[in-house]
């Protein structure tokens, strides 16, 4: 046993080392909270804004936050990041998306600002956006349509992939878990004179995922699959005003949907940018994208596979930037060819439709304190002879640590392809139909934000606030048609959507992060009408996480949780009998995730988590509870074999 003198020497040199790794860890990490603010993003302006000056309230999940949640793809980091979201199943195992009362066709997806081809159920293939040399994600809430038309009438989730300005880069990357789980990586990339080269390639698979024997269950397995995917991008900048981006990925997804049937999924994607610096006031963008989206069924004995579903998307677009003292004027447009080919259509048919719009905005530095952004877009849509004009004002002011922020934007979105032609036997059971008379849907999305940030003694902190009402006229469902006997799309009587968000970020001297979010979200849709909210009012989540670094190891230990409110939702009461509803309940949840992350040595990084770690399970599998089967470990180990050479 140690003496009392001993045991304060001890005491006092413990207090001394803490207080030396306080006060360094401090040095370094001052101001962190103001570096995120600096943070520059693009997608709520279409121009290069830093986070706290942007007039449109922006949320940013960094390439750090990325590490400390330890997804694979886009949804399980959404899931874990983004309050008011949910992804439940929908027929067949396919994946839908709720945000904020919004489904898939509503909320638009772009990969370095393009969109992406291809859908089931009105949603993209979210297992194609993994999350490999991705360096950040921006996600705008609320109606977006002046600045990307059609289908961003309930926001905007832009994945940004990262590049790298080192002389060469190595990443090689594994991870397992339960139920067989790989997920195998690799990410290089070379900056040499004039050419920059980013590749990134990555393997997934699982095996099949029993749930329940419980016959109440309407989920009992998850379906094994296994998937490829591969991106490549080509930066050649022959001067310091000009610069070309090409790119290039291919996508394959397998589904083990039955012994003798596989699903499976492919896709196609390249593009060529230009962006030329005319002057110091003015530069133009040029580009050209091209997505080609697949889906076949692979017969397991007879090995044919045969295609059934191809969406081919081409689009140009121009847009010119023009600085007016502070002040600067956008100017672009789009031309899209969509083609479609689906076994949905009479005799596995095809349709193509034309689309070009035109668009302006003015970003308007009133004061020092005040800024004005105002837009108006024309889109025009040859199939659905639709046109639309939608407009934009975004009023903000700050001052040093608050900032206030008024927006209104119009939503719009054309009638697709499939709404419009559609006439598929669903499984014997009834046929849909589409309707060629559907309007296009419009909205109306009105939202105030307050945002306090600030540097205290020990830590520095970000609170956003916002409340937003949005009003959906002529949305596109479907309705029990008597005279069909079927289902046909419709459109809607007038629907609400009210609600509230609160962000907070506080990051401390000791190397403590606390980061929470909450969510309100009421849906009114008018009694009659065919369709109803499964949207849960009250989600939030959570994270805490500590981080340190010694010389040649460091760690980060993060405990992150989402939790989501029980729901009553009214369903059909049969497959028989389209015309009543029955009510029910869907219970509220919570799970949490333990991530460990460490930094061993020279690029070496070994993470162990844990996914649900207080073990929940349903009592029931239906399309709106997580499908858990309890407490799940996964390891993983990540080489950045370029600093094994520094």
């Amino acid at each position: 046993m140690f003496s009392p003198n001993i045991k304060l020497k001890m005491l006092l040199i413990g207090i001394s080392i803490f207080n030396f790794q306080f006060s360094t860890y401090a040095q370094e990490q001052d101001s962190t909270i103001n570096r995120d603010l600096e943070q520059v993003v693009v997608t709520a302006t279409r121009t290069p804004k830093t986070l706290k000056s942007v007039p449109v309230v922006t949320r940013l999940i960094t390439e750090a936050d990325i590490k400390k949640v330890d997804a694979t793809n886009v949804q399980d980091l959404l899931t874990q990041e983004l309050p008011g979201l949910e992804f439940t199943y929908s027929m067949n195992q396919q994946t839908a998306i709720n945000l904020s009362g919004f489904g898939g066709n509503s909320v638009l997806f772009l990969v370095d600002g393009e969109r992406l081809a291809g859908e089931t159920l009105d949603n993209v293939d979210y297992t194609r956006l993994n999350l490999d040399n991705v360096g950040r994600i921006e996600i705008v809430k609320g109606a977006a349509s002046t600045l990307y038309g059609s289908n961003a009438v309930g926001g905007v989730i832009n994945i940004i992939s990262r590049t790298s300005s080192e002389p060469w880069t190595l990443n090689l990357n594994a991870r397992y878990g339960k139920h067989n789980e790989w997920r195998q990586g690799l990410a290089t990339s070379f900056s040499a004179g004039k050419f920059n080269n980013t590749l990134s390639a990555q393997h997934t698979s699982i095996d099949l995922v029993h749930l329940s024997d419980n016959a109440e269950s309407s989920i009992s397995n998850i379906y094994a699959y296994h998937t490829w995917n591969v991106k490549d991008k080509l930066v050649f900048a022959p001067t310091s005003s000009l610069k070309f981006t090409g790119r290039a990925s291919y996508f394959f997804r397998e589904r083990e949907s039955s012994e003798i049937s596989y699903d499976r999924y492919r896709d196609y994607s390249a593009g060529l940018k230009g962006d030329w610096i005319i002057s110091d006031n003015s530069d133009l963008n040029i580009s050209y994208s091209f997505d080609q989206y697949d889906k076949s069924d692979y017969a397991t004995l007879s090995k044919m596979d045969i295609r059934d579903y191809s969406n081919v998307q081409n689009i140009t677009r121009a847009i010119l930037n023009q600085k007016i003292g502070n002040n600067t004027l956008t100017i672009g447009a789009d031309y899209m060819r969509d083609y479609l080919m689906t076994y949905q259509f009479e005799n596995n048919g095809n349709k193509m439709q034309h689309t070009l719009d035109a668009f302006g905005q003015f970003d308007w530095q009133t004061t020092d304190h005040c800024s004005l952004l105002m837009g108006i877009r024309y889109d025009h849509f040859s199939e659905a002879d639709a046109n639309s004009i939608t407009g934009k004002v975004a009023a903000m002011y700050n001052t040093k640590h608050c900032s206030l922020r008024l927006n209104y934007a119009g939503g719009f979105r054309a009638p697709t392809l499939k709404e419009m032609y559609m006439k598929f036997d669903m499984a014997s059971i009834f046929m849909i139909y589409g309707n060629e008379d559907l309007k296009p849907e419009r909205s109306h999305n009105f939202s105030f934000a307050i945002e306090h940030a600030q540097n205290v003694s020990w830590m520095r902190y970000n609170i956003v606030g916002t409340a937003y009402y949005n009003l959906v006229s002529n949305r596109i469902s479907t309705a029990w048609n008597q005279s069909l006997n079927g289902m046909r799309y419709v459109n809607m009587a007038n629907l609400q959507v009210v609600g509230a968000d609160i962000n907070c970020n506080i990051k401390t001297d000791i190397g403590i992060g606390l980061k929470g979010s909450y969510a309100y979200t009421y849906e009114y849709i008018k009694k009659g009408e065919p369709e109803t909210s499964s949207t849960r009012p009250h989600t939030a989540t959570a994270r805490i996480d500590y981080d340190h670094q010694w010389s040649n190891y460091g760690f980060n230990v993060a405990l992150s949780g989402r939790f989501l409110s029980s729901v009553t939702v009214d369903e059909y009461s049969s497959v028989s009998d389209y015309t009543s509803t029955t009510s029910v309940s869907y219970d509220a949840y919570t799970i949490w995730k333990l991530t460990l992350l460490q930094r061993i040595w020279k690029g070496i990084n070994l993470t162990f988590a844990v996914d649900n770690i207080f073990n929940y399970t349903p009592k029931v599998y239906y399309s709106n509870s997580p499908s858990t089967t309890g407490a799940t470990c996964t390891i993983g180990l990540s080489v950045d074999v370029e600093k094994l050479f520094n």
